[in-house]
């Protein structure tokens, strides 16, 4: 019993859980008071901001990546951009990525019907089985962390190996699957444009099978009676090579910069890519895995769905480790090898918003 608080946490955490309504089944029973289990301290809350000057002023970078393939001037200024903003933000927005707007809000819509379909229809997905390629819950990490946030979640392993589609949700397996093969096309893009930003040749990450599967993780924010008193998601760093997320217009999303939460408004039309932990450990600490988080918001819902370029689901004891190409005597390997599963292991065992599974990967 945390007689400091005055409830059984343990309790209030496995009867939220029992439920398998999720966060959306709170707000609609007409919860008006953030519950204990998701109430945060105001230090890990706490979002300093700049001067309105300032603050325009430092922006995530937007790349636009209309000919990147057709001149070779324009093609080279990408390059470096790309560099740039993976160096010092971990982010960038990518504009004229090819992908139709029309596609785009197909999954957005298909993703909220998911989630505001009756309970009952939702509760066949709810799991917290590891090896289910799709499921729905709320906090994959619900029983390990400090604090629940804010937010439910349809999780769905799209390569490869997919399973077939008629267990995906019938409300966005079509939207789904075609997201799937556009966001394919770009991932080939953006991991042929970062291997030229290392000084590789193009193909280098994906010969490795840095993008041999991805999956994608559809996030609901619903609207928050108290956002003073919780949080959407936590800050972490995202477990893989890279990261491409859609979002909707309602925002929230911040990135840590320079010791700063810096916010990254929706733009129409745009996706944010963000550079993994494990792209930071092969590319030896040239491209940065940097922490970010999502605020809980009066609005609501937030939609987001991330594309996890990742290998998770693959029965393989692959090592990854820092690409030599990359070593020199003033550039020794930072990292040790490690195996998916391993990294994955360390990454779901964290408890505190501070620790990091990349740092127990350090060299001395």
């Amino acid at each position: 019993m945390e007689t400091s608080i005055g409830y059984d946490r343990a309790e209030e955490l496995k009867a939220f859980d029992e439920t398998k309504a999720g966060v959306k089944g709170l707000v609609d029973a007409g919860t008006v008071t953030v519950p204990g289990i998701f109430c945060m301290s105001p230090e890990d809350i706490l979002s300093e901001k700049f001067d309105d000057d300032l603050e325009d002023s430092i922006q995530v970078p937007i790349i636009d990546l209309r000919h990147h393939a057709l001149d070779p001037a324009e093609h080279e200024e990408i390059i470096e951009k790309m560099r740039l903003a993976s160096e010092k933000w971990g982010f960038f927005q990518v504009i004229n990525h090819g992908i139709p707007q029309a596609v785009l809000k197909k999954v957005i819509d298909g993703v909220q019907r998911f989630h505001e379909q009756p309970r009952e229809e939702k509760m066949k997905f709810y799991t917290r089985e590891a090896e289910k390629k799709v499921k729905f819950n709320s906090n994959y990490d619900l029983y390990q962390s400090k604090t629940a946030n804010w937010r439910d979640t349809l999780f769905c392993v799209m390569a490869p190996n997919p399973p077939p589609q008629h267990e995906y949700p019938a409300t966005c397996s079509e939207a789904l699957i075609e997201y799937s093969e556009h966001v394919q096309s770009l991932g080939q893009i953006l991991f042929g444009l970062l291997s030229k930003a290392l000084g590789l040749n193009a193909s280098h990450l994906t010969d490795m099978g840095c993008m041999e599967g991805h999956s994608f993780v559809c996030h609901y924010y619903p609207a928050c009676p108290e956002p003073d008193r919780t949080i959407g998601h936590a800050k972490h760093c995202d477990p893989d090579f890279l990261t491409v997320l859609l979002q909707d217009q309602i925002g929230g999303l911040q990135v840590l910069h320079q010791d700063r939460w810096i916010d990254i408004p929706p733009l129409e039309g745009a996706l944010i890519v963000n550079i993994g932990d494990l792209l930071q450990l092969v590319s030896n600490d040239k491209l940065r895995s940097s922490e970010h988080r999502v605020l809980a918001k009066c609005e609501g819902p937030r939609i987001s769905v991330a594309c996890f370029f990742t290998t998770h689901f693959q029965a393989s004891n692959k090592l990854y480790g820092p690409i030599s190409e990359l070593w020199s005597a003033d550039n020794p390997p930072l990292y040790k090898q490690t195996s998916i599963k391993d990294y994955l292991n360390s990454f779901m065992s964290i408890k505190d918003y501070n620790d990091s599974a990349l740092a127990c990967l350090r060299l001395k």
